[in-house]
């Protein structure tokens, strides 16, 4: 029995050893050589200073900068310890009044926009950490912010244009914008 016992113990610490350290290891080191951004967070600096993820959303609430996709995690927004979709069903009555009240506040930021609100700007992500909108929620959102930094719209759609992405390798996923990296570019033109 004490064989058998000394064998199951050798092979769970070999096997802890294996899995636990060399192998999480190697795929560190080999991903720190092959993609080192993404490895490390895939972030964004502006003045040798962090601002934020290409991966992970951010709140924006004031009227110059584009809204991205609200965020399901609590108690904190964007919270990336905290990923997960609210599970609320299509019937449920709190996402019907979560979206109605989403809706509403985007209705009082831009009164005169009379434009159906894409889905995307009212209801949250599987991840509740989406960075990105669909271009169409952000033309929805263009003449609100045009208005608020005094740019023509055209001005801020051509900023749109350039921070959009395709459907990745051609097929996969939708075509989206990446809601910090246009309000960085934004604040970045108003400064010069």
């Amino acid at each position: 029995m004490f064989a058998q016992l000394r064998a199951a113990c050798v092979i769970f610490l070999m096997l802890s050893l294996i899995t636990g350290v060399i192998y999480p290891a190697v795929v560190t080191a080999v991903a720190q050589v092959a993609f080192p951004d993404q490895a490390n967070g895939s972030l964004i600096e502006q003045d040798d200073k962090v601002v934020g993820s290409e991966l992970i959303g951010q709140q924006f609430t004031e009227p110059k900068h584009f809204w991205g996709r609200p965020s399901a995690t609590a108690p904190v927004a964007y919270n990336g310890a905290s990923s997960g979709g609210s599970n609320l069903g299509p019937t449920n009555p709190a996402l019907a009044k979560a979206v109605a009240d989403r809706v509403e506040a985007l209705r009082a930021a831009d009164p005169n926009n009379k434009a159906p609100v894409p889905v995307d700007l009212v209801t949250t992500s599987g991840s509740g950490l989406d960075p990105h909108i669909s271009p169409a929620a952000a033309e929805y959102q263009l003449e609100r912010v045009a208005r608020a930094r005094n740019l023509e719209p055209s001005v801020v759609r051509e900023l749109v244009a350039q921070h959009s992405e395709g459907r990745t390798l051609g097929v996969l996923g939708e075509p989206r914008v990446n809601v910090l990296k246009l309000n960085l570019a934004l604040d970045k033109m108003e400064k010069k």
